[in-house]
């Protein structure tokens, strides 16, 4: 079963200099599970197509898919409905509440998904090593613990499909290696497809697949 597909799609932005097209017709499929790594040069569109895919931006042309819902199809409050049950996003910058404790930022998405599940909050806690800063705010956390409770925060939800975007960009490597580690395995853990934007080989060589974007287009 898919969970992502991207048919021809196209994405072009205007600019001083006239349009820049950015996706020339990217076509990518991601099933149940599978887990995906994209890579390729600044500016070849990998962002892009990670926000279309979460439907943070429309598509000119072609066809976005995500959890058997065509999002072409859905206005913003559908498409950010998408987003809070079956898309979760986690970012290089860790997008904190800042009034929150780790407790309130880790239910967060889920309570106003109507999807907090005690039991599952708990195990996230546990496999995070989040128990002891519970009562923490993110300005107390180092980057490699704030980017620990948003991992946990989008899988209190377990969303369908995660998308991630340089999600250890901002972290030393040994504090990214062990964050990367942490999140594959609880995606793996809900069953959730992962498309995740790197520029690194090595952390690319981690997941099922890896897709290189080249001048928009899939190389």
């Amino acid at each position: 079963m898919m969970v992502l597909l991207l048919d021809t799609v196209k994405k072009t932005y205007p600019t001083s200099e006239g349009p820049l097209a950015v996706l020339n017709g990217v076509s990518l499929m991601l099933g149940v599970g599978e887990t995906m790594a994209l890579t390729g040069e600044s500016g070849s569109g990998k962002s892009t197509l990670l926000h279309l895919a979460g439907g943070l931006d429309g598509a000119d042309s072609g066809k976005v898919v995500v959890d058997s819902q065509d999002i072409s199809a859905l206005d913003e409050a559908g498409r950010a409905k998408l987003r809070r049950s079956s898309v979760g996003l986690i970012f290089q910058q860790f997008n904190l509440i800042p009034s929150l404790d780790v407790a309130h930022n880790l239910g967060f998405h889920a309570r106003l998904a109507g999807r907090f599940d005690p039991v599952w909050q708990a195990e996230l806690i546990e496999r995070l090593g989040l128990s002891a800063l519970l009562k923490r705010y993110p300005e107390q956390l180092s980057g490699g613990q704030q980017q620990r409770v948003a991992i946990g925060r989008t899988l209190a939800v377990r969303p369908k499909l995660v998308l991630a975007d340089e999600p250890t960009g901002n972290l030393d490597e040994a504090t990214g290696d062990a964050v990367m580690a942490l999140m594959l395995s609880l995606v793996q853990a809900t069953g959730a497809a992962l498309l995740m934007v790197t520029h690194s080989p090595r952390l690319a060589a981690l997941l099922d697949r890896q897709v290189h974007l080249r001048a928009g287009l899939v190389a």
